[in-house]
């Protein structure tokens, strides 16, 4: 189990540090409706995850993600490769997309109406950025398939998968508890990560994406026959 374990460390942490997701949390804590959406959001993203975690891990595990002596099959090496340059295509256009010195962050516009969210809303824009992106899709594909090819115990794909959405959750789980936990006393610390993020989230996001990219494609190349 320590193998699966180790190896969705770094995804976990990839997705953890998505700021959209991070920035659409803030700006729901600061609406009416803070105290409901904020731990709904939270609950479709830990959903999201899991469900297509599930999803991928079951796919990777029918088609014989690793032989008999539990080695990566050929075409985990390959799927490693594949999913290791889209991140970095990926981060190249986050890379290029970013503000310059005297222009400003543009954000989505759905995040302009996220004061109109309930609940339902609230999960589904979670479970869309946590599972249906293209950038944490990617991270979750690889999460999966790097479980299923250690050849673990079924009991030890789930702890695995749980460690990896339990890390993937920390991002917009921590301002949800700096919520909870500091009160009126977090406005102005959760608007300052607001803010922060919004200015740097393309490059947050490049490098991210290059190192895990990379990562990937050095995992896929060594394994190669």
């Amino acid at each position: 189990m320590g193998p699966a374990v180790g190896a969705v460390l770094p995804l976990g942490i990839g997705v953890a540090l998505s700021p959209i997701p991070i920035i659409a949390v803030v700006l729901m804590l600061a609406t009416p409706r803070g105290r409901i959406n904020g731990p709904a959001y939270v609950i479709g993203w830990v959903l999201g995850l899991a469900v297509a975690g599930t999803v991928v891990l079951a796919i990777s595990a029918s088609v014989g993600a690793s032989d008999e002596q539990d080695r990566p099959a050929p075409w985990v090496s390959v799927l490693k490769l594949v999913l290791g340059i889209a991140l970095v295509v990926l981060a190249v256009r986050q890379w290029r997309r970013r503000p310059r010195r005297d222009d400003e962050a543009a954000l989505p516009g759905w995040m302009s109406s996220i004061d109109s969210f309930g609940p339902g809303k609230a999960i589904g824009l979670a479970v869309a950025l946590s599972a249906v992106n293209p950038k944490n899709l990617l991270l979750v594909v690889a999460a999966a398939t790097a479980i299923a090819q250690t050849g673990v115990s079924v009991g030890g794909q789930a702890v695995a998968l749980a460690v990896f959405v339990v890390l993937g959750t920390l991002g917009p789980g921590l301002p949800l508890g700096a919520y909870y936990v500091l009160g009126n006393r977090s406005a102005d610390l959760l608007d300052g990560l607001r803010r922060w993020m919004t200015t740097h989230n393309s490059a947050i996001m490049a490098v991210l994406l290059v190192v895990i990219g990379l990562k990937l494609v050095g995992d896929g190349l060594a394994a190669l026959p």
